[in-house]
């Protein structure tokens, strides 16, 4: 496959949302409230993760190993905040932690493993478009 060739994942095509931009409430907008929590790149990668298996906080860390402990426990509180992630303590010494996806949080992979897979498929397409308009004179 070349590197400008554009993967398609669906054989149909999905119908279009019809959406009024011009009476949009966008302080209240529900599409960037929800969007710019799980958009990040630590959000995705430990949503990913857990859609596998529930996993304690130090397996996380090994898992996504480029992660700081700070983030790390930032973006897990924040996916608990927002109910796509539940956590769990164990009565063991030194206390256990263990973290799951919830309905919630599958509902979301759901799609999200189509954004991944089209990501996937298409990063080079993207890449080979990048460097021809970075490479365009205009």
């Amino acid at each position: 496959m070349s590197a400008s060739t554009v993967v398609n994942l669906r054989s149909i095509d999905p119908p279009l949302r019809d959406v009024d931009l011009s009476n949009l409430d966008f302080g209240n907008c529900p599409v960037r409230d929800l969007i710019s929590q799980i958009g990040g790149k630590w959000s995705v990668l430990l949503l990913e993760t857990l859609a596998k298996r529930p996993y304690r906080f130090g397996e996380l860390r090994r898992l996504v190993p480029d992660i700081s402990q700070r983030m790390l426990t930032q973006t897990l509180r924040d996916l608990q905040r927002d109910g796509y992630v539940d956590r769990e303590v164990f009565p063991t010494k030194p206390p256990s932690v263990e973290y799951r996806m919830t309905e919630l949080g599958r509902s979301l992979y759901v799609p999200l493993a189509q954004l991944l897979n089209w990501a996937e498929a298409n990063h080079e397409a993207v890449r080979a478009a990048r460097t021809r308009f970075d490479q365009s004179p205009d």
